[in-house]
């Protein structure tokens, strides 16, 4: 069923002209039936996955509300972690681009305090934390909630299992009475419930029914490869198991050429397909793709619109698209008309987040792959050499080369020496030279998203593990070392007997130092000390922005553990 246009939802004109702007042509489900009623000024719940359309289904009538003659906070949007508020702060300016004058902040751990001040005090329309960090504003004087007139809670049930209950509870319980209230979730657990019947005024329940976004034909895995590695990584895939058509969507048009580029001058059948292209090179493209004379095809998202090819065999992000709906477009496009078919992804560092939450958008699992080996490969060719001489052999079509075969014979080379001759010919003229990357030298990591979740304890703490952890009440020895390859082990100088709970160590570190979700490992309570296991790539981060930070009131210390010699 189609939504209404924009035009209808009664926003105010200049949302509107933004919007258009923007190239939004007609609002997502969500965004068509959030919209009209907090206009209206009622509490809504938005049962929405990420990917739906929400930040606009709540920033549009936050922004329609605003008084913009009045410079102090009236809107609070909460957010989980500092990228979420972040990137909601940005969309709000992108939707509030026409409304001269508009103020509004990101609040969040991990920043300096004295800039997030002097933006609170010079005056902001709208606030957009962390739970911690606004708690923080709040008990300093720095953050006036006295006026808010709209409190947003964006992806509630991930800000209570991150352990923020009690700092939403507190800010919520210093709002307005009267104020109005919008949570969205993409799930309606306990937690939430009971936030909604607290703070909530009969508020109106909205779902978005999810339907399947993937195709169950397509076989979806990525490979943790770095830019530079990317080409070599990709025609490695590309030898191991060559496709009749490929399809390889990257980000940029600049990405486009330069992929494009890589792979013919290593002798593959490719070509590009993007936005500056005229219509008639790109219908020759086209053309030459169904027929088979190109075989790769290296687009962007814009280009490849209308595209429908239904005997393309896989699919590669190259570059991994920043929304989900982009990635189900993308792979989509193989795994058609019964057919099986396989969508591979390169991401590295922090994007290995994005897959969780592409694989909750899609509610599908993308598998980790291991980069083939350069042995591997060769090992692949000849196999398939092999497999081509069979073939040849066993259909009897090579008579007309006899007469060659028997002149070599008569001039003392052995069969033997003329077949490897030949096998040799065929390898120089089907294969590439491979070239060592960076990632052979590595050993193979874990996958961030293994980490198993909280385990609840007997005093009401959590415990945090990777992997098969020690018996409980048994942790296991560490001497500054830690069993899982990529994460190290943290010391903290508090412990059991200053009241700290594993739970307030995961939301301080998150809230501080902004980790990306569930990256966190094991961790160990001692009487007068604590153990915390994070990934290598953020130590220096997590002590650097830690040490100002406070738990339960005290200050305390965050290190490198050194073994016995360096503890209480």
């Amino acid at each position: 069923m189609e939504t209404p246009p924009f035009s209808e939802l009664g926003l105010p004109a200049s949302l509107l002209e933004a919007i258009e702007t923007l190239g939004y042509e007609r609002p997502s489900p969500i965004q068509a039936m959030s919209i009209p009623a907090a206009l209206k000024g009622l509490d809504i719940v938005g049962l929405s996955e990420t990917g739906s359309g929400k930040t606009a289904a709540f920033a549009l009538p936050a922004l329609a509300l605003l008084e913009i003659d009045s410079l102090h906070p009236q809107v609070l949007i909460l957010c989980p972690t500092r990228e979420l508020a972040v990137q909601v702060c940005e969309d709000v300016h992108r939707l509030g681009a026409k409304l001269t004058g508009l103020h509004a902040t990101p609040v969040y751990g991990g920043a300096p305090m004295d800039r997030q001040l002097r933006a609170l005090r010079s005056g902001v329309h709208l606030i957009v934390g962390t739970p911690g960090r606004l708690l923080d504003h709040l008990r300093r004087g720095s953050f006036d909630a006295s006026r808010i007139k709209l409190a947003i809670l964006d992806e509630a049930d991930r800000m209570l299992d991150m352990g923020f209950r009690d700092e939403m509870d507190e800010l919520l319980g210093a709002l307005p009475a009267g104020r109005q209230t919008l949570f969205f979730s993409a799930t309606m657990n306990p937690g939430v419930s009971r936030l909604i019947q607290r703070f909530g005024k009969t508020p109106e329940i909205i779902e978005v029914q999810q339907k399947s976004r993937t195709v169950s034909t397509v076989d979806q895995s990525y490979f943790e490869v770095r830019q530079r590695s990317k080409v070599e990584v990709l025609s490695r895939i590309l030898d191991m198991s060559p496709p009749r058509l490929a399809l390889i969507f990257c980000n940029t048009k600049r990405s486009v050429d330069e992929c494009t580029e890589d792979l013919v001058n290593r002798g593959y059948a490719a070509d590009r397909l993007h936005g500056d292209m005229t219509q008639q090179m790109r219908e020759r493209v086209l053309k030459r793709f169904r027929e088979g004379s190109v075989e790769l095809l290296v687009a962007t998202d814009v280009a490849a619109r209308g595209l429908d090819i239904d005997e393309i065999d896989i699919v590669f992000n190259y570059d991994l698209p920043t929304d989900p709906e982009d990635y189900v477009h993308r792979i989509g496009r193989t795994g058609r008309a019964g057919r099986s078919g396989r969508a591979v992804s390169f991401v590295y560092g922090r994007e290995i987040y994005r897959i969780q939450s592409i694989e909750r958008y899609t509610r599908s699992v993308i598998r980790r792959e291991r980069i083939p080996s350069q042995e591997q490969v060769e090992g692949r060719r000849a196999d398939l050499i092999f497999d081509s001489l069979k073939e040849r052999l066993e259909s009897g079509k090579f008579d007309a080369y006899q007469d060659n075969i028997d002149r070599l014979l008569e001039q003392g080379h052995t069969p033997t020496d003329i077949a490897g001759a030949l096998v040799t010919l065929l390898r120089e003229a089907s294969g590439r030279e491979g070239s060592a990357i960076e990632e052979d030298r590595e050993p193979e990591r874990r996958d961030p998203r293994d980490m198993k979740g909280p385990k609840k304890t007997k005093d009401g703490s959590f415990q945090r593990e990777v992997g098969p952890g020690p018996r409980p009440g048994r942790p296991a020895p560490r001497d500054g070392q830690n069993s899982e390859q990529g994460m190290a082990s943290l010391f903290l100088s508090l412990g059991k007997t200053h009241g700290v709970m594993a739970k307030e160590i995961v939301g301080m570190l998150y809230r501080e130092v902004g980790l990306p979700d569930g990256c966190l490992g094991r961790i160990t309570l001692f009487p007068k000390h604590s153990l915390v296991d994070v990934p290598e790539a953020f130590v220096d981060q997590v002590i650097d922005r830690t040490r100002n930070a406070r738990l339960r009131g005290r200050p305390f210390r965050i290190d490198r553990d050194r073994g016995p010699s360096d503890r209480p």
